[in-house]
């Protein structure tokens, strides 16, 4: 069965602005759950992990906010958004002047959304479905991870990954259960709001990190 996921994206989603990074417009749904089961009904699969393309997580505002406020990070580099989502990630490093972005996510849907996002953002991102976790790193300047340490398997596989890299690794996270932080320093803190539909509160007390050497 073909489907057209930018059509099913538009269908579902509106552009909006990122409530901690309004400069970004993104193609978010308004609940989690109407569209979580319209995925699953296109792909005709059931328990599929929710539509994380679909929502501006805390991890990934207060990350993108960072590197928006410190350009720095990023400017003339070579950039990796490790489990993209939306590309909000990416999108704010080629905003803040980074050289090239590789934005990874292992669904369909989200590299489309990508893709969209970044067309709506004037960016132009490059996308992979390749699951990077499963290689070593190749030659980037800088890995960003938005909000990636919600499971532990994830979590384990993703730092093996970043810490193979001789990149500067930074990671946006709202206190998730598998982050690591006796090997991280917290450099920055946001209170970000969030959509009750995905969290215990609207507002989400949300910290970037950086890998220690």
């Amino acid at each position: 069965m073909h489907i057209d996921h930018a059509t099913f994206i538009r269908q579902h989603s509106e552009l909006l602005p990122v409530p901690l990074v309004p400069e970004i417009k993104l193609y978010l749904a308004h609940e989690a759950v109407p569209i979580w089961q319209k995925t699953e009904e296109e792909l005709g699969e059931m328990g599929l992990p929710p539509p994380f393309w679909a929502f501006a997580w805390a991890g990934g505002q207060a990350l993108a906010r960072y590197v928006l406020d410190h350009p720095e990070i990023v400017t003339g580099k070579r950039v990796l958004d490790l489990a993209s989502g939306s590309g909000l990630v990416g999108i704010a490093a080629m905003r803040a002047g980074a050289a090239t972005v590789l934005a990874a996510d292992i669904d369909a849907f989200a590299l489309t959304a990508i893709a969209m996002n970044g067309d709506a953002n004037g960016c132009n991102i490059m996308t992979t479905g390749v699951d990077l976790l499963n290689s070593t790193p190749q030659d980037f300047d800088a890995i960003l991870v938005g909000d990636l340490f919600y499971e532990k398997a994830t979590a384990t596989r993703c730092m093996t990954f970043l810490r193979q890299s001789t990149a500067e690794v930074l990671i946006g996270d709202p206190g998730r259960s598998y982050l690591p932080r006796d090997l991280l320093m917290s450099v920055a803190q946001y209170q970000v709001p969030v959509s009750r539909d995905l969290e215990d509160s609207e507002i989400k007390n949300t910290s970037v990190w950086r890998l220690r050497d």
